[in-house]
């Protein structure tokens, strides 16, 4: 596998996040194919990379409520 390079990664954060940025994931939008994911309050410190598919059947169980705890 090749190294992928986030010093050119196009972060987003979530429309969800509060207003001082706590509690936050921020997702990459330039790897086609991969997901670079990292902590919204430490975006110096590591991502994980998802492959794009299991990134986004995660997103489905969340937003369908299939991992939801309660």
């Amino acid at each position: 596998m090749r190294p992928i390079d986030l010093s050119i990664a196009v972060w987003l954060k979530s429309t969800y996040s509060n207003s001082s940025g706590g509690a936050c994931l921020e997702t990459a939008v330039n790897f086609p194919g991969t997901v670079p994911v990292r902590d919204s309050k430490n975006p110096e410190g590591p991502a994980l990379l998802f492959p794009a598919p299991a990134f986004a059947a995660f997103v489905r169980s969340v937003q369908s409520g299939v991992l939801d705890a309660h």
